[in-house]
């Protein structure tokens, strides 16, 4: 719950003014019963309207007092807890900003939204809970043992037997309760992440009528998050008639002893009716304890899963020197890289050097370490060893976000978000002008497609541009890189949806800026138009030169040439 805390500590004035409006609350309603016992005594028995209507009028001031304190104290809880709530997911979205793709890979997305919104309510409910009851049950459940022995210490000698059995009850189902919920929050994750899959992938699975197999799937991890959170709740709830048949047994012996006593004359009516009136107030302060310790032990699961996302450590190198790319000169020197928790080398000693305004196109069968190459030069992924040089500077002296500014990255499979075109080719420079923006879609080949439609660069993108063909968003894609006018232009496949014509103008566009290009293709068609070719194999360089002289001295270009030509043949 440090967690939790750590968040509250902006509001300590606020939490006091709240915790003051509760102990205001909590006086008054512990002065009720004694107050009521002193009208039966003084009024009601000795049938003295004066005493009668003078105690009556107190509590009923007291009961004002209660009530203006409780609606106060409301008001300011509810404050607290949403705009803590508030502060969690700004940090949480902070926080996951500046991850690397190491860390992303650690949680699932489907993990993380249920963090954003689950997790989060559950310690904004508790956070309400703890300000508004979770601290004025426990003093209810004190003060009325220590009034009730004011009142009549024999009688009450009852209390000091129950409360403490009470109370070590409710820890254990505390801790029981606590590590239920952290299941239940683990079978929220999988159903989210099998929602999400079948949203994302409604198109394929229609495709592959995959719909009854699709919704088992759902069904199976949907019966383990409702029979877990069945089992947790039914564990929670079955503590609440435990506490009430302990206390119920309590104010039976309380009414027995106390009738005992007046009969003897040893007390009066009036203090067994104050005491029967803290026993009750006691028995509805344990009964929100049931309440309170299932927000409590959902809270504590929650923050636990929270916790280590906000504590990932982003290294954050100290630079001496403030290097920009001027030339976009790359060289890799004996790099070898491994993803997280895998074993396997991805990229084996690749070594390689590319001039300044170069276009080297990138050719290799899938899984050859294409794209993981590409990931390395913005510092998505670090090299397991090696070292990466950009213009003959260490790659790790670069300002990870300097660095990325001044590089244009396509990935393979296009992202476009919500909002109208020229929000989206506009995504990383917003504050370029419309003519540079124009000039971008021109020579990514999308102009003229853009202004075809009804509203031109203001038509709405739909969500992952699903109103798009493949085509169409590739070169939105393209056209948000060059606005960056970058000094590396690095195409991830990203003109696989396109015809030869269209890549054939969009590659001849691209020449006239002044930077080095990178391009992942399975075309020889587009590699033939590329200064080199860099020839990957199972993570290994195996050639690096033009066209030509692969095309002369490389058995494995020259297989890829002639497969190529024979699929064309076959489609003739």
């Amino acid at each position: 719950m440090k967690l939790i805390l750590s968040f509250l500590k902006k509001y300590d004035i606020a939490i006091y003014v709240a915790y003051s409006l509760t102990l205001i609350e909590l006086v008054s309603e512990l002065l009720f019963p004694f107050i009521l016992g002193i009208m039966i005594n003084n009024g009601i028995m000795n049938e003295n309207m004066d005493e009668i209507i003078k105690w009556g009028m107190i509590m009923f001031g007291i009961t004002i007092i209660s009530f203006t304190a409780g609606m106060t104290n409301s008001y300011i809880s509810a404050h607290i807890s949403v705009s803590s709530a508030y502060d969690i997911r700004k940090k949480l979205f902070a926080a996951i900003q500046q991850f690397t793709f190491e860390q992303l890979s650690k949680y699932p997305t489907s993990a993380l939204v249920t963090r954003f919104t689950n997790d989060v309510r559950q310690i904004q409910n508790t956070v309400f809970m703890g300000l508004r009851i979770m601290v004025r049950a426990p003093l209810m459940v004190i003060g009325s043992v220590i009034m009730a022995f004011i009142v009549n210490p024999k009688i009450s000698i009852v209390f000091l037997i129950t409360v403490p059995i009470l109370i070590i009850f409710l820890f254990t189902v505390l801790n029981i309760g606590r590590k239920m919920f952290v299941r239940v929050q683990q079978n929220v994750d999988k159903v989210n992440l099998v929602i999400q899959e079948n949203i994302a992938g409604m198109r394929v699975i229609k495709a592959f009528v995959r719909g009854k197999n699709e919704n088992k799937r759902f069904s199976e991890a949907n019966e383990t998050l409702a029979r877990n959170t069945e089992k947790a709740f039914r564990f929670m709830e079955s503590s609440m008639p435990v506490l009430m048949f302990i206390m119920n047994i309590s104010l039976v012996i309380i009414l027995y002893v106390g009738h005992q006593q007046i009969q003897i004359g040893t007390t009066s009516v009036g203090d067994v009716v104050a005491i029967v009136n803290y026993a009750l107030r006691t028995v509805m302060a344990i009964s929100m304890f049931t309440f309170l310790t299932l927000a409590f032990a959902r809270a504590t699961s929650s923050a636990e899963r929270i916790a280590p996302i906000l504590e990932e450590k982003v290294d954050k190198p100290i630079l001496k020197h403030d290097y920009t790319v001027k030339h976009g000169a790359i060289t890799f020197d004996q790099v070898n890289f491994t993803y997280p928790n895998d074993t396997v080398n991805v990229l084996q000693h690749v070594s390689f050097h590319i001039k300044p305004g170069e276009t080297v196109a990138i050719l290799g069968s899938t899984g050859a370490g294409k794209t993981t190459l590409f990931q390395l030069i913005p510092k998505l992924y670090t090299p397991t060893s090696g070292e990466i040089f950009l213009d003959d500077q260490p790659l790790h002296m670069y300002d990870t976000t300097n660095l990325r500014t001044q590089i244009g990255y396509v990935p393979q499979s296009p992202l476009l978000f919500t909002g109208t075109i020229r929000d989206n080719i506009s995504f990383g420079k917003a504050d370029m002008s419309g003519t540079m923006l124009i000039k971008a879609a021109k020579d990514a080949q999308i102009h003229d497609t853009i202004t075809s439609f009804q509203h031109g660069y203001d038509t709405v993108v739909g969500q992952k541009g699903v109103n798009l063909s493949g085509g169409q968003k590739q070169r939105i894609s393209i056209a948000r890189a060059l606005l960056l006018q970058p000094k590396i232009l690095m195409l991830d496949d990203a003109t696989s949806a396109l015809d030869t014509k269209t890549e054939h103008l969009l590659l001849d566009a691209l020449r006239t800026y002044e930077c080095t290009t990178l391009i992942i293709t399975q075309k020889i068609s587009t590699a033939k138009q590329a200064d080199n070719i860099l020839l990957l194999d199972q993570g290994k360089v195996v050639d690096f030169a033009n066209h030509a002289t692969l095309l002369e001295r490389s058995a494995f270009y020259q297989r890829i040439v002639e497969s190529q030509a024979e699929r064309e043949i076959s489609h003739e």
